[in-house]
Parts: C-alpha cells; sequence; structure tokens
C-alpha cells in the first residue's frame, strides 16, 4: 500500500470527509473513500475503522514511524518550533499531535523520544470537544429521515446518502458519527431491508425516535389536481395515502421512487405538469412546489419509528425505561419460539415487536421421512424488541435462557425508549 505525508494525508481527508456543503453519499464516493485510507505498512484486517485495538495498535506504528523520520533528517528544531507537532485534519477535524520530539544537542546526538501513540480521540474528536455531531439519513433533503435525525440530534449535521446501506457505510467509515434510519411504520409495517441491514453489519442500535408523518401532495405552481395523470413517491408513502388519493377522485398512475423528497426534487429539475408528489411540507418549500392537498395520508396516527445507529454500544441504565433488541434463529427452525417466548413471559417481560424474515444461508431446510417423503420447511431469523435494559438480571436471566434454545443469538443494541408526549400528525409535524 502507498504511503502518504501528513500533508498529504490532511488534504484528501479535509477534502472527502468534510465537504463544503451536505452532499449525497453515492457509489462513486465510496470508491473515493477507499483510496484515502492508506498508510505504508499499517494494515488494517477488516478495513478502515474495523476495531479500537487495530486502530491504536496500528496508530502507535505511525507515530513511531513519523517521528523517526523526522529525527532521521538532521531538522534542528527547536521546541518550540511548528516541526514539534503536526496537524491533522482526519474527518474533517484539526487536532495537533505532540510527537514529543526532543531537541539536538551541539553534538549531534539527539536524546531518545518519550513515544507517545496517537489515540482513537486524536484522529476522530468526539462531539463533546466541540465539534458538530454527523448524522447520516436515507434521502435528500427534505426527507423524513432528515426530519427524525435532527429530533433525535439537534443542531446535528445531516448528512445524506442515496441508499440505506451507504448510511451504515457513512459511520462505519467514520465519515458520520451516527445514522438515523426506519425500521416500522403505523400503517405500512415493517422496512425489511433495514433489518436485513442491521445483521449484515456491525453498528448498535443506541437510541430510536418515533416520528409523526404528515403527507402532502405537491406540484408545480399553476398546476390543477385536474391536469395530473401520475403520482410518484416512496412506496411507503404511496400505501400510505392509498385511499386518500382514491377519495380525491383522481385518474392517476402511481409509481415508486427512492424517497418523498426525492420526488419533489424530480419534479422540480424537470419541470413536470403533469406529475406530483406525496412529500412533506418542507420538501414543498425547499423545491418550489405549492401544496395541492394537506394531510393526505389515510390515518392521522401515521407514526414512522426510527433507530439511531452507532460504531459503540452505550452502557445501559437502570434509571430509565429501556428498550433492548435482539436477533436469533435455532437450526430445527420455529419449533423452539414458544419455548423463546416462555423465557420472557416468565419474566414478566413484556415484548414491543417480534419480526420474522428468511435466513438468506439457509432459506430451506429438508427433512427426510421414510414414511412422508422429505418435507421442506422454510427457515427463519427472529427479531425480537422488549421492554428491559440488558443492567437487570431479569433481562441478563431471559437472555441466558434464550441461549440454551437457539443456535444463533446477538443482541442489536439496549437504548432507551422514545418517551415524548404524543403528537398526531395533523398538528405540530405539518411543517417537517
Amino acid at each position: 500500500m502507498q504511503a502518504l505525508s501528513p500533508s498529504s494525508h490532511n488534504l484528501h481527508c479535509s477534502s472527502i470527509i468534510r465537504p463544503s456543503k451536505p452532499r449525497r453519499l453515492n457509489h462513486f464516493t465510496r470508491l473515493a473513500i477507499r483510496c484515502v485510507y492508506r498508510y505504508d505498512s499499517v494494515q488494517f484486517p477488516n478495513g478502515v475503522g474495523s476495531n479500537r485495538a487495530d486502530w491504536q495498535s496500528s496508530c502507535a506504528i505511525l507515530s513511531s514511524k513519523v517521528s523517526s523520520q523526522d529525527q532521521g533528517s538532521g531538522d534542528k528544531s527547536t521546541p518550540h518550533s511548528n516541526s514539534d507537532h503536526l496537524v491533522a485534519a482526519v474527518n474533517g477535524h484539526k487536532t495537533s499531535l505532540d510527537h514529543n520530539l526532543v531537541p539536538i544537542e551541539k553534538n549531534n546526538k539527539p536524546q531518545p523520544p518519550a513515544q507517545k501513540p496517537l489515540s482513537i480521540t486524536d484522529l476522530s474528536p468526539a462531539p463533546m470537544h466541540g465539534s458538530q455531531l454527523r448524522v447520516a439519513y436515507q434521502g435528500v433533503p427534505g426527507a423524513y429521515s432528515e426530519a427524525a435525525a435532527g429530533k433525535a440530534y439537534p443542531n446535528c449535521e445531516a448528512i445524506p446518502c442515496d441508499q440505506f446501506e451507504v448510511a451504515f457505510q457513512a459511520v462505519e467509515l467514520w465519515i458520520a458519527d451516527r445514522a438515523v434510519l426506519p425500521v416500522e411504520n403505523s400503517l405500512g409495517g415493517s422496512i425489511h431491508r433495514n433489518y436485513d441491514l442491521l445483521l449484515r453489519h456491525r453498528l448498535h442500535i443506541v437510541g430510536e425516535v418515533q416520528l409523526p408523518v404528515h403527507h402532502c401532495l405537491l406540484a408545480l405552481p399553476g398546476v390543477r389536481k385536474e391536469y395530473l395523470t401520475r403520482v410518484i413517491s416512496h412506496p411507503q408513502a404511496l400505501s400510505q395515502c392509498e385511499h386518500t388519493l382514491t377519495k380525491l377522485g383522481l385518474n392517476v398512475t402511481r409509481e415508486a421512487v427512492d424517497d418523498t423528497a426525492g420526488a419533489a426534487e424530480y419534479i422540480a429539475a424537470n419541470n413536470l405538469r403533469d406529475t406530483a408528489a406525496i412529500a412533506s411540507a418542507r420538501a414543498a418549500e425547499l423545491y418550489g412546489l405549492q401544496i395541492l392537498a394537506d394531510g393526505i395520508q389515510d390515518d392521522s396516527s401515521n407514526v414512522t419509528r426510527f433507530v439511531m445507529l452507532a460504531r459503540e454500544p452505550i452502557i445501559p441504565r437502570t434509571d430509565r425505561p429501556f428498550k433492548t433488541s435482539i436477533v436469533f434463529a435455532h437450526d430445527k427452525g420455529t419449533s423452539v419460539l414458544f419455548k423463546v417466548l416462555s423465557a420472557f413471559a416468565f419474566r414478566n417481560i413484556s415484548l414491543t415487536k417480534i419480526e420474522s424474515r428468511p435466513h438468506r444461508n439457509r432459506p430451506i431446510r429438508l427433512v427426510d421421512d421414510a414414511n412422508v417423503g422429505t418435507a421442506k420447511h422454510f427457515e427463519y431469523l427472529f427479531y425480537v424488541d422488549f421492554e428491559a435494559s440488558m443492567a437487570e438480571v431479569r433481562a441478563q436471566n431471559a437472555l441466558a435462557e434464550v441461549q440454551e434454545f437457539t443456535s444463533f443469538l446477538r443482541v442489536l443494541g439496549s437504548y432507551p425508549m422514545d418517551m415524548t408526549p404524543w403528537c398526531p400528525s395533523g398538528g405540530d409535524e405539518q411543517s417537517l
């Protein structure tokens, strides 16, 4: 792998990781990201940011090499010169890294330096150090996911991504500190794609936020409803407004796109006067569209639940309501589901969600019976949310019992529940 000097490394990091204005992360950006993190003789087994131990050990090697190179060049700097410090700009944050370089004596014999390995804090300062929290979401500005990111982390720097998986990768590659992604809607049900990605990636759920959804029918200024021939939006939004669109008497085709705000952006960019979008009132404001119909969701109690993801889990507590999310499977199929549920019922732990997804690595299980032949059973993974903190003994005992019945068990996160007061979508959320 090719070496990068500190100055060139700073240049690459600042240009890729901290753009001057928010932009969507796409496939080409991901390719550029992979090319940025290159160090001479510093190998990361599982990619950038695989774990804290790999970072710290590699940083120690890098620190030692930089110090030795500076001394070998014969630099006769004083303790107060600029060469005593290297200024790094990683993830857009300038950090002065003191390598404790010792001035060279008159006999040209330098004293042995006291090595100071770089820490994970030096490479990516936490928000508490004064930097702004970076939150990735799927969509474009004006999307409901952007509003959820702002509700979860006020005054954050929202980073739009063109796909759900890009938002996961943005956190894993230290481009973002958090990701806020939807997992279920009160009308449309679960967002299965994100449940699959939770299992594929190693991020941790650190919180949740529930956002009332208020849909609007948007079109270019001057367009009337009777002139419309099609309506575009996210599949979930189309299903959530199906009955209302019929009541409006619109004879239109309905086409699915990647996100709600993206539909509004597409209409404005292409000057489509025969097309309307289902999106938020904020999207209408951003892209210069008019609102033809307000609050067109079929149910005023339309709510989407988002989860906040981070590289590290939070410490569970018992002084406030917590929720824990797990996923498990068993080699013998669904026969152990009752035993798993009994482990929670016996300890009076309430379940808030149970979701089954096909086991991608082993979708079909064959059972041979000499009398009836070969039976084919679908294999499933089960996602469960329950109201308890992993700091509670009853939750620990419940999972210990569940582990006896399952071949695979993973805790996705133990995090505070969203306890904000209920506000129907017809109220204050109209401005989203």
